[in-house]
């Protein structure tokens, strides 16, 4: 039976991608490379420790696992006002885990029998390119033009592993939505529900008509599994993924407006009136609040200038190619998504508020 390694596997995406993979093949062999041990239990699952960073610990850990197929999850995603900074040591950091961390782990596989390598990639290889709009996106679109430190960084790593391709080491690349699900580590609804406390939902930045996608935790998990089994099929159906980049959301583009009204309803919260602030007007007001958190050292507003331009922005992609290649569809709906995200983080929210009464002690 297969041996399946799946590199950071205690994490939000690569813990949902080992359940997918156990469940529709419960006889097959995994394995969790990981910095960090998993914060449950994996029954099943045999767990290596590893930096991705560092190519002797790498090769050390794949050579012994000696995996027919390797899910590269591994990577950092930074998260509310990181996600715009220019900090070189961000953007070190960003690049030593997602780039050279690919290229490590891609370097060690093919010293092995691994025969497949799925490579979770991004979609913001193109959208963090926030110079421009990508409607409709399609995978011909040209990468490289990142203006954010995470899509520049996964973009040459998606493109390493695409090269890798041969007949005998299949390799695709995956570019998810930005996902949203219970464990969230990526901070999506904690950050939307920030504007609560903070008295920023009445704010209409832009137009309101900008539309985004978004993708559930276990419709990407279902992606890999699809991709994985593309990938060992010596007969591939529809058509092989090898070779392939391929964008996968949820399949239902919304306005972002509407995705944030959605997540406050489900605290209860309806904005108590709708103020309609011009693009600039907002540019210049996220200038300042990043000015106010420089100078007093306050924690970082929601608003800033990079916050702006993606909030403003139209980014979603065409799943055409998921569908035609992949047979992907997904299983949880748009409506259904937003509910479960925002159950898990209520209960998220009791546990800290518990741990206050309980201890006196704010969580943070």
């Amino acid at each position: 039976m297969p041996h399946i390694l799946v590199t950071g596997a205690s994490g939000f995406l690569g813990g949902a991608v080992l359940t997918a993979i156990q469940k529709a093949h419960p006889d097959w062999t995994l394995t969790n490379l990981d910095l960090r041990p998993p914060p449950v239990s994996q029954p099943g699952v045999a767990y290596v420790q590893a930096d991705i960073t560092q190519q002797s610990e790498v090769d050390l850990a794949i050579r012994k696992a000696n995996p027919d197929a390797i899910i590269n999850v591994a990577g950092w995603v930074p998260n509310g006002s990181l996600r715009y900074s220019n900090s070189k040591a961000l953007r070190d950091k960003v690049f030593a885990i997602n780039h050279q961390g690919t290229l490590n782990v891609l370097s060690a596989a093919q010293k092995t029998k691994c025969k497949a390598f799925v490579q979770t990639s991004s979609c913001t290889v193109v959208s963090d390119d926030l110079d421009r709009e990508y409607p409709n996106m399609t995978e011909d679109i040209p990468i490289g033009h990142a203006t954010l430190a995470y899509g520049a960084s996964k973009a040459p790593a998606e493109l390493a592993v695409l090269a890798a391709n041969t007949p005998a080491f299949k390799t695709c690349a995956l570019r998810p939505a930005t996902i949203i699900g219970p464990g969230d580590t990526y901070g999506v609804i904690a950050t939307i529900h920030a504007c609560i406390a903070k008295g920023e939902t009445p704010w209409i930045i832009g137009t309101g008509d900008n539309m985004y996608d978004f993708a559930y935790i276990t419709n990407i998990a279902d992606a890999h599994l699809l991709a994985l089994d593309n990938l060992l099929s010596t007969t591939p159906i529809p058509a092989s993924a090898a070779g392939e980049a391929i964008f996968v959301s949820n399949q239902q583009p919304v306005y972002f407006r509407d995705f944030m009204l959605a997540i406050w309803k489900e605290f209860d919260h309806v904005p108590p009136f709708q103020l309609v602030v011009p693009t600039p007007l907002a540019w210049v007001a996220g200038l300042a609040a990043e000015i106010k958190t420089w100078v007093t050292g306050a924690k970082a507003s929601t608003l800033s200038r990079g916050s702006v331009r993606d909030a403003v922005g139209t980014r979603y992609a065409s799943n055409e190619k998921a569908r035609r290649v992949l047979g992907y569809y997904p299983r949880v709906d748009f409506v259904d998504a937003v509910r479960l995200a925002c159950d898990d983080y209520k209960c998220i929210l009791a546990e800290r508020e518990k741990m206050v009464n309980d201890n006196g002690v704010k969580a943070d």
